[in-house]
């Protein structure tokens, strides 16, 4: 079933990411349009080998629209993409405008893909680009024992902060690497070249940050465990693209390490990587690609019910533009389009 298309934030760079997916994944479109703020429209974008003019953003851009696959801010989101729900499409939304609504659902296909049938607003939440890979990891082991407890410490790229996040990091580098003085940042918090920042989100009143709380609670979502133990760290490292954590679960019983690994080794979206022969799990190697690399599996020493484990995605990719493009065509294989 081929369906009809729309591409919001067309030119950001989730947005292009959004475009080169869906044509690796030969997404069945049949039309397909491109939205962006009255700041980029009139721009021209590449897709499918044809340019396409960008559009501003209206209700009447959505009208026949099937898809709307967006990638705005929070703000935005929430103003457009109940107005695209009510014209008729599915909105599969990357912002964190609608994650944690009980009426829609926060979805990694290779998790809890059937969620996908209740999302009784027409919006279905793409998760936190460090929830995404953590769950999908976390999913084969819950067949092995009941989670009781995850301790979750992560490395964070530069590009977590989009195009801006990006340039900076490069200006930073550009001066280092010269022996000049370091620009001062203009999208991280603090110099990130030659440096780690721990507090790169905005601080909540329970003394984490924003980002820290959205792992705590969209893998509870994402997994149905609502009182699953989260206890998370974020930290912004000096790398351009791909996320890394550091990983603690904790089950209700003993698990091996054998169990384990066999578990992970068949696991959708899963790359288990052998530490034995050298193998472990890199940002650079996990840049461009959609699966999660995950290696490092070893006992807890301290607790006989926990194991240890490091996982690396590519946080552009499967932490937002390829999975939001996964739960496009499970909406079109599951017949949920109209």
């Amino acid at each position: 079933m081929a369906v009809n298309v729309a591409v919001v934030g067309a030119t950001g760079a989730v947005g292009e990411l959004i475009r080169k997916v869906l044509v690796e994944r030969e997404f069945p479109v049949k039309t397909i349009k491109f939205l962006a703020s009255a700041k980029s429209a009139g721009k021209t974008v590449e897709f499918a080998g044809k340019h396409y003019t960008v559009e501003p953003i209206s209700a009447s851009a959505f009208d026949g629209i099937q898809i709307v696959l967006s990638s705005t801010p929070s703000s935005i989101s929430k103003e457009f993409s109940p107005i695209a729900a009510k014209a008729g499409a599915i909105v599969v939304d990357n912002s964190s405008a609608w994650r944690m609504d009980p009426d829609c659902p926060l979805v990694v296909p290779e998790v809890n893909a059937e969620q996908l049938h209740h999302a009784k607003k027409g919006i279905v939440a793409n998760p936190n680009c460090v929830a995404i890979p953590l769950t999908v990891a976390l999913k084969p082991l819950a067949t092995l024992g009941n989670l009781k407890r995850v301790i979750v410490c992560t490395y964070q790229s530069s590009s977590g902060k989009g195009a801006t996040g990006l340039t900076d990091f490069g200006q930073q580098m550009a001066a280092f690497a010269a022996g000049k003085p370091v620009p001062a940042p203009t999208a991280h918090r603090a110099q990130l070249v030659d440096n780690v920042i721990t507090l790169d989100w905005t601080l909540d009143p329970n003394g984490y940050t924003e980002e820290e709380n959205k792992v705590v609670n969209e893998t509870r979502k994402i997994l149905g465990l609502p009182a699953l133990g989260v206890s998370p760290t974020c930290v912004r490292v000096p790398v351009r693209v791909s996320h890394s954590e550091a990983v603690n679960v904790e089950f209700d019983r003993p698990v091996t390490v054998a169990d384990a690994k066999a578990a992970l080794a068949k696991a959708p979206g899963v790359v288990l990587l052998d530490e034995t022969k050298g193998e472990f799990p890199q940002p650079i190697h996990a840049a461009g690609s959609d699966h999660t690399f995950v290696g490092r599996v070893r006992q807890d020493l301290s607790n006989p019910h926990a194991l240890n484990l490091w996982l690396v995605a590519d946080n552009l990719r499967k932490g937002a533009a390829s999975n939001a493009v996964q739960c496009a065509l499970e909406l079109v294989r599951r017949g949920i389009v109209k």
